[in-house]
């Protein structure tokens, strides 16, 4: 069961970087115009900007340059469901968003934490 998650290719990461992210920046990370092109998980910054589903016009666009948690615990691209807050999900969808945060750093590189985030683990 641990390989799950494994991408079928093997990817070099970077070290995890803890960089405070401001969420302005972070909405800048939206793929836009060549822009970098980032999702953050529980206040957690990952650089998407390499995979075309983030980029505008890819399924999961919805998500750049958000925090996402809450649309990935429910498996929607619903833009009204696109939010940090995941704390009042139910125990299912919380196992589902820790399934994409295994899933994520498996494949890209942390690049910081979004600054005044309180939708950590704890």
């Amino acid at each position: 069961m641990a390989g799950k998650f494994e991408p079928k290719v093997p990817v070099q990461l970077d070290p995890p970087k803890d960089d405070p992210i401001s969420p302005e920046e972070l909405a800048k990370a939206n793929g836009v115009d060549g822009a970098k092109c980032y999702v953050a998980i529980k206040g957690i910054v990952y650089d998407v900007t390499g995979n075309k589903a983030y980029q505008p016009g890819g399924p999961y666009h919805v998500f750049a340059g958000k925090d996402a948690s809450r649309a990935l615990g429910k498996t929607s691209t619903k833009p009204e469901d696109v939010s940090p807050e995941w704390k009042d999900l139910p125990d299912k969808e919380k196992g589902v968003l820790n399934d994409w945060i295994t899933f994520f750093s498996k494949r890209y590189n942390v690049v910081g934490r979004v600054e005044g985030a309180t939708n950590f683990d704890e």
